[in-house]
């Protein structure tokens, strides 16, 4: 083993926050650090240069390159973001080819969900796997496909939209179209189910409570607390739930036939509550000769796989 092991910097991007690592070559963080979003392209390029100073000391070997994984659309092949979601002054930006010209370094530029699939079947729970699918549960539904060991992009670099998959041809209208799962599964859209439901005469005090009394708290997780106490509502709101992810999971089972889908984001952390009725809707919706086959994995790196997937894109290793 070498003395000097060369090492990538991933830098996660966030709507309010960017995260950045030094990340060895076995997934190891090395170091972190972290600051504000700013919304102009040079002053957040300052404020990585900022941040790359106590990252970057102490650090034995060579930096291969820097990864970014970016909330919005992107071109991977020519590290060019097209827009970013909810951050201003970000539209047509040629990053990678900036990160070059300022740090010396070579860069690549990824979807977000796309870079923590990476990070996932890299160093996480789809480690070893050569064709899988990753699935985040949070504000939306967002998704990454992995294809003979490799990131699966499409012709424009835009693969792997999951929350977009239609589950109701006639289903609530988006400006991505129809009964997108994203529009049944969010957390804005668990919780108002949620109050539908009390809002039709059923019992909801479980889940006010977990909410602190108050209807606009709540949440996916308050709704988890209760179902995990065992209330009957909350436990049917995530059945609910758990069904509509299955018949997305169905669908894009019969055209990708992954050897696994993997489930992160802040939903996921629901455990059992969301995975035994997943499993359970699952077998009901898929072949007898597709459901045995078929995996069903929590993510294992948290809030860490965007930057190990960013620097294991960055070094190649994924």
């Amino acid at each position: 083993m070498t003395s000097n092991p060369s090492y990538a910097i991933g830098i996660d991007f966030g709507g309010t926050s960017v995260k950045l690592a030094r990340v060895l070559p076995d997934g190891t963080i090395a170091a972190r650090a972290v600051f504000d979003t700013t919304p102009g392209v040079e002053s957040w390029l300052d404020a990585v240069e900022a941040a790359l100073v106590p990252l970057r000391q102490g650090a034995e070997g060579e930096c291969i390159g820097v990864g970014v994984g970016v909330p919005g659309f992107v071109d991977f092949d020519r590290g060019f973001i097209h827009d970013l979601t909810n951050v201003p002054g970000w539209t047509a930006v040629p990053l990678a080819e900036k990160i070059r010209a300022r740090f010396g370094l070579p860069a690549v530029i990824e979807n977000d969900v796309n870079a923590m699939a990476a990070g996932e079947c890299a160093f996480g729970a789809g480690k070893g796997l050569k064709n899988a699918v990753f699935i985040t549960l949070g504000t939306g539904v967002g998704g990454g496909i992995l294809i003979d060991g490799k990131i699966y992009r499409g012709a424009f670099s835009m693969a792997g939209e999951l929350g977009h998959v239609s589950i109701d041809k006639d289903g609530i209208a988006s400006p991505m179209g129809f009964g997108g799962v994203e529009q049944y599964v969010g957390n804005a859209k668990i919780a108002a189910y949620a109050l539908s439901r009390i809002d039709a005469g059923e019992d909801g005090a479980a889940i006010l409570r977990q909410a602190g009394g108050r209807r606009g708290a709540v949440t996916p997780k308050a709704v988890a607390l209760a179902a995990q106490e065992g209330d009957p509502l909350a436990k049917s709101v995530f059945d609910h739930v758990a069904d509509c992810l299955a018949t997305m999971i169905a669908s894009v089972s019969y055209v990708l036939q992954p050897e696994a889908f993997i489930i992160g984001g802040g939903v996921s952390n629901a455990g059992d509550i969301l995975f035994a009725p997943l499993n359970a809707h699952l077998e009901r919706r898929l072949s007898a000769h597709f459901f045995p086959r078929l995996k069903i994995l929590r993510a294992a790196l948290g809030n860490d796989a965007g930057v190990i997937g960013c620097a294991a894109l960055a070094s190649h290793l994924a």
